[in-house]
């Protein structure tokens, strides 16, 4: 990454010189983290695909999973704060709906089915899973989830669209209006390009 890339963290939404040495001290302390720079290498969707065999098991959630779309995304110097500041949000919203690791796992089986829960809910059906796309389907008798696999430090994470995951934990709480579930759908119009959801391992 070149510094001349820097600039594009100016998202942020400040301004003048102060700001923009501030911006740029936050940039190069995140890439400089040892985690960060771990995170660069796996935060890409379709980077070390998983296969469907990766997939077979019990999982559970212990952090919640941030990834980009595209290399071209994570090519901007400010692309790793914007994830790794999308999973401090999903944080504070996933306690407020009481996702925990207690709580939140999913399981796949060879035959093609999963069952598992998201916040003390529980949710089953079958499933799909494209190798070359990393596309995940899931599919209830209520509705069909396309999600997306990716390989992590720790496992895999399950990802979704930012409106997808919002349904999902709406449906999941039984709930709707929560001003806590309705933030996630902004992390959308901040953090554009980015896939949002759990962090699994067994």
């Amino acid at each position: 990454m070149g510094l001349g890339t820097l600039d594009t963290a100016g998202t942020t939404g400040t301004s003048g010189t102060s700001a923009t040495g501030s911006i740029l001290g936050n940039v190069l302390g995140a890439i400089t983290n040892g985690q960060t720079i771990g995170n660069i290498l796996t935060s890409v969707i379709g980077i070390d695909k998983p296969t469907q065999a990766d997939l077979i098991g019990s999982w559970r959630y212990y952090q919640p999973g941030v990834a980009f779309t595209s290399e071209n995304l994570l090519a901007k110097a400010g692309g790793e704060v914007a994830a790794t500041t999308a999973r401090e949000k999903l944080v504070t919203y996933y306690n407020g709906v009481g996702i925990t690791n207690a709580n939140t796992s999913l399981q796949f089986t060879q035959d093609g089915s999963f069952s598992g829960k998201v916040a003390g809910k529980p949710i089953s059906g079958t499933y799909t899973y494209d190798e070359s796309t990393c596309k995940l389907t899931m599919k209830t008798l209520l509705f069909s989830l396309p999600a997306y696999a990716k390989k992590s430090t720790q496992g895999i994470s399950i990802l979704f669209e930012s409106k997808k995951l919002l349904n999902v934990l709406q449906t999941m709480a039984a709930v709707s209006g929560n001003s806590t579930l309705s933030s996630i759908g902004e992390l959308s119009k901040n953090y554009d390009g980015i896939r949002l959801g759990f962090d699994m391992s067994k």
